[in-house]
């Protein structure tokens, strides 16, 4: 039973720490955000609030530097300033700026943040077991490794959550009469739109597939679905 009670503590741990980010996360947003209100916007959310059968989409700008969009553990979905700033300038069109929204809302109506949370107490209970087992048998290193294991787990699952997340953006676009060629144009241009992102990477490009990886899956089905 002893050897049980780090591994509950890791859980304990985990669940914590989440509920504490989600907080500092919810903080922050709040005092960091506005509504986003812009008419050259309306027509896309518009179109993609009736694909979903809702009233309306509400999105906040995030005012922070950083070309980025994000959906908080609340629900809510937010655009950076700066990515805005890359639509004002003409940069990035309101199809494109639209299927970023989209993937968004994907990762709202597919659970992911509460699957974080999941995810996240059940890494740290393997990191404490590995850890307790690799730590006696390779001294030195063993901690290590199982640091690593544990976070290999967590980038294959923020694989699959941004996979997930791009086909129920791909399905919703089509569906709204946008289409899957602005989520494969905005793709094509990220490393361009991220340059000068003061070493901040996108959220769908850390621990997240390869943007060639992505595209390709978008264009199977898009071809799937036409014919």
């Amino acid at each position: 039973m002893i050897r049980v009670i780090p591994i509950l503590l890791a859980v304990l741990y985990g669940l914590a720490m989440y509920r504490f980010s989600a907080w500092r996360t919810a903080k922050e947003l709040d005092e960091k955000s506005t509504e986003l209100v812009d008419p050259a916007l309306a027509e896309m959310s518009r179109k993609m609030a009736k694909a979903l059968d809702l009233p309306r989409i509400k999105v906040h700008i995030y005012e922070v530097a950083p070309v980025n969009g994000l959906a908080a553990p609340d629900g809510r979905i937010f655009i950076t300033r700066g990515f805005y700033n890359k639509f004002r300038s003409g940069e990035v069109t309101a199809e494109e700026l639209a299927s970023v929204i989209a993937h968004e809302l994907g990762h709202v109506a597919l659970g992911h943040s509460r699957r974080r949370m999941i995810d996240f107490s059940g890494q740290n209970a393997m990191r404490a077991a590995l850890g307790m087992i690799l730590g006696r048998l390779i001294p030195g290193i063993g901690v290590w490794i199982a640091n690593m294991v544990a976070s290999l787990l967590a980038a294959r699952l923020s694989r699959s959550d941004e996979y997930e997340a791009d086909a129920y953006a791909a399905a919703l676009l089509t569906k709204a009469g946008i289409g899957v060629a602005p989520q494969i144009s905005l793709f094509k241009k990220l490393e361009a739109l991220t340059q000068s992102n003061h070493g901040t990477a996108p959220a769908w490009l850390l621990s997240h597939p390869k943007t060639d990886e992505r595209i390709a899956a978008l264009t199977r089905l898009q071809t799937r679905w036409m014919s």
